[in-house]
């Protein structure tokens, strides 16, 4: 890993970046941060760089060592369907606008703090699912495949993602389907 990281030193300064934030105590007080920069294709073709992120409107708690993930390699699962059985989750999407040099061609390279930030939505979670089929266990998540007026930016990471993760549904296509570890009490679930 050393060696790797002195022929890489971009890679020591993400990973400054990720170990200067603690870990939240689960899913649901997670934020999660798409680290590539997409454009935003306006109506007169203008694009704008942004990155994401969603939010939880659950208050953050660090985690703590020890956690039950000493004894129970499921802990975050079943946390977050026992919360969910007790009341939706939600996280707010906010897009954050690039200006002109900011770095859209490295992921490794934050943003200034002080670029503008819009909430543009609400991801409301009212449930959990088993991985049965025909839920999103066979799916293939391409950061390439994207809706009209938002365009992949000039992040090399992004046709790599997109090349690993079709190279990976296709082996998942050829495996045994097996029941999952984590499972959803019916009791668990919200309707």
């Amino acid at each position: 890993m050393a060696a790797f990281s002195a022929a890489h030193p971009e890679f020591a300064a993400a990973m400054k970046v990720i170990a200067s934030v603690p870990f939240s105590s689960g899913f649901a007080d997670a934020r999660y941060n798409g680290l590539s920069a997409f454009r935003f294709v306006g109506a007169a073709g203008v694009a704008t760089p942004v990155r994401w992120s969603m939010v939880p409107t659950e208050p953050f708690a660090p985690d703590t060592p020890g956690q039950a993930a000493s004894t129970d390699k499921n802990y975050l699962f079943d946390a977050l369907i026992a919360r969910l059985a007790r009341s939706p989750l939600q996280w707010h999407l906010i897009v954050t606008i690039g200006r002109p040099g900011d770095a859209t061609d490295d992921a490794t390279i934050p943003w200034p703090d002080d670029r503008e930030r819009v909430d543009v939505g609400t991801l409301t979670l009212d449930r959990a699912e088993t991985e049965a089929l025909g839920n999103c266990r066979d799916i293939n998540f391409d950061p390439l495949v994207l809706p009209a007026g938002i365009e992949p930016s000039d992040d090399p990471l992004l046709s790599a993602r997109s090349a690993t993760y079709s190279e990976s549904f296709t082996r998942r296509e050829g495996e045994k389907k097996t029941p999952s570890a984590v499972q959803v009490p019916a009791t668990g679930r919200r309707s």
